[in-house]
């Protein structure tokens, strides 16, 4: 969420920065100045309204000391006629406040000056590439053909247990999903982030947290009994950690790790690149987040899309690196930059990771701040990216290590097998 500040005191550069999102926030800004100078009318006049219930409270009890009943009784009318007043004045304020917080959860990030603008993924900016296309000397065929011939993942299997989009995964196709994990995780501790094992279940206040409500309703799945969401990501339960928490000072760092099964609808997508392990219902994935102080946002950016790189190169994947334009970058990022990994058997280019930075958007919804050196709070910028998502990576390992007769396994993940070839 965007700080009221920021519309108060930038009301034309952020309406201009959303533009690169091809979003006209005129009206919403708008209202929601207008509804903000009430809301501060109103708030002026409970504070003087309550001020002056103090001050006659206080006369009250030397008016009955000194003897003076009948004046100190007409007092305490005056104190009951103000508290009537107090309380619709607290009333007006608070639904002021609803309404303000109502709009200001329509505003997406803004995005950072680097972002181009852009409408959809086709305007994505390509700014970094490494490998080359494997040459086989063999028609490649594609994953789920690999997966079928070794018995590595039942897709019809999981349709009949749940349905489309959740795969069973065999023997060494399920060896290789825990050897990801752990080769993912040790990474991510190398790299000084904590692990956590945290809910796969979130309430309302998380998800509100971290961005998800009420933008991506829709694609998460919702338990109405007892009013939980399946996380689509680990970003939500790992960065609620910080949820209400005012650090001490400034000298901080926070590098988070995780392993979580995540869930997602993928509501409207049918039909758009399903086949096999392209598009899932319920995947795996290892996510790092970060909480940096402001000054340190870039920096701590530029060090997650170097841990990726890093992944990725170990692997030994063909991969690049896009910056989202402003109409392709989620609702709550400033900047994302996307990893693919070319898939040599279907001959395009798969996402497998997306680092982003939010700035203080979700830090705002959060209240996650921190005491600066004027022992003031100040709010935290948070990060978070895929440290990687299984299912595509997978494909990719299939397809672009296959063999004639078989997948070579990339030596990073031969301690955690017991196996160098499928």
């Amino acid at each position: 969420m965007l700080e009221i500040q920021r519309l108060r005191s930038e009301k034309e550069s952020v309406i201009e920065g959303l533009k690169k999102r091809h979003f006209d926030a005129t009206e919403i800004v708008n209202s929601i100045l207008s509804k903000d100078e009430q809301w501060r009318l109103e708030m002026a006049k409970l504070q003087e309204v309550s001020s002056k219930m103090n001050q006659i409270s206080k006369q009250i009890g030397f008016l009955f000391k000194e003897g003076k009943a009948a004046e100190a009784n007409e007092a305490k009318t005056q104190t009951s006629v103000l508290k009537t007043v107090e309380a619709e004045l607290k009333e007006k304020v608070d639904d002021l406040q609803a309404e303000i917080t109502e709009l200001m959860y329509q505003l997406p990030n803004v995005p950072n000056e680097l972002v181009k603008v852009g409408k959809s993924e086709q305007d994505n900016e390509t700014v970094f590439e490494h490998g080359t296309e494997p040459d086989f000397g063999f028609k490649a065929i594609p994953h789920w053909e690999i997966a079928d011939k070794f018995n590595l993942i039942d897709f019809e299997l999981g349709v009949k247990i749940t349905g489309a989009g959740f795969p069973v995964y065999i023997g060494k196709g399920a060896k290789l999903q825990r050897a990801l994990i752990a080769f993912f995780l040790d990474e991510a501790e190398k790299n000084g982030y904590v692990e956590h094992q945290a809910p796969i279940l979130v309430n309302e206040d998380s998800a509100m947290g971290t961005g998800q409500l009420p933008d991506k309703e829709g694609q998460m799945y919702y338990m109405p009994v007892d009013d939980f969401y399946l996380i689509p990501t680990g970003e939500v339960p790992l960065t609620n950690i910080y949820r209400n928490v005012i650090l001490p000072n400034e000298d901080f760092s926070i590098k988070i790790t995780g392993y979580t099964p995540c869930f997602r609808r993928e509501a409207g997508s049918y039909g758009k690149d399903v086949r096999g392990l392209n598009r899932l219902h319920q995947f795996d994935k290892v996510e790092i987040v970060r909480v940096e102080h402001p000054d340190n946002s870039e920096k701590a950016l530029n060090e997650m899309i170097d841990h990726v790189k890093g992944l990725l190169e170990k692997l030994g994947l063909q991969y690049r690196i896009l910056r989202l334009c402003g109409g392709d970058t989620g609702f709550a990022a400033a900047m994302t930059y996307d990893f693919e990994v070319y898939s040599a058997a279907q001959d395009k280019w798969l996402e497998v990771s997306s680092v982003s930075r939010f700035d203080t958007f979700q830090s705002t919804r959060l209240k996650l701040r921190f005491k600066n050196a004027d022992k003031k709070s100040q709010l935290c910028h948070t990060l978070n990216g895929s440290a990687l998502a299984l299912p595509r990576i997978v494909a990719s390992l299939l397809e672009n290590h296959q063999t004639e007769n078989g997948v070579n396994i990339p030596e990073c993940l031969h301690k955690y097998l017991n196996f160098t070839k499928i």
